[in-house]
């Protein structure tokens, strides 16, 4: 197969090779080919403090636009990538429609919200999970997605380790006896 068969261009699914997504995407780009490569910005604690970082939508795949007269070789040999994914013996195309929602849903969470770092002390809303609707203070950062808050629980001080993204800081000023 050595040239896309339909006259149109379409979008059409890359395979990268383990973790080599950026090097596919910038090696693409430098052969002046249009690639998608969706991402979401995402909070990470690193070193105690709150980050955010660039997350692959779908890590190991890139989406590639191409027209009827474009050649496959080139793709093929570009460093990072592995394959062209193909669904019954011919490449995966992706309509227009899902890379549009794609870019949105990537554009809606390039604004970070530039929130300063939880504070020892701090209110905290537990607004997922099992304990959801509960209320806590901060204690401490634990690896980097994961906090220590202080509750009252089962009548007495516990300390819980949940997930940053399971947590959001007190709107309201609240009153407990923590």
């Amino acid at each position: 197969m050595s040239a896309i068969s339909s006259e149109r261009s379409n979008w059409y699914l890359l395979q990268c090779k383990p973790h080599q997504d950026e090097r596919a995407h910038l090696n693409l780009l430098q052969q002046n080919y249009v690639v998608f490569h969706p991402q979401l910005l995402s909070e990470r604690i690193l070193r105690g403090k709150r980050h955010h970082v660039r997350e692959s939508l779908f890590p190991g795949y890139l989406f590639i636009h191409l027209g009827g007269n474009d050649n496959w070789a080139p793709i093929r040999s570009t460093r990072g990538v592995s394959r062209i994914v193909e669904f019954n013996h011919g490449p995966a195309t992706v309509t227009e429609h899902v890379i549009e929602h794609l870019r949105a849903r990537c554009c809606e969470s390039a604004a970070p919200t530039d929130a300063p770092p939880l504070t020892p002390g701090e209110h905290l809303q537990i607004i997922r999970g099992p304990l959801s609707t509960l209320e806590g203070v901060f204690i401490a950062p634990h690896g980097s997605e994961r906090v220590m808050i202080l509750m009252q629980f089962l009548n007495r001080e516990q300390a819980i380790c949940l997930p940053l993204s399971d947590l959001e800081r007190q709107q309201a000023s609240f009153h407990t006896t923590l």
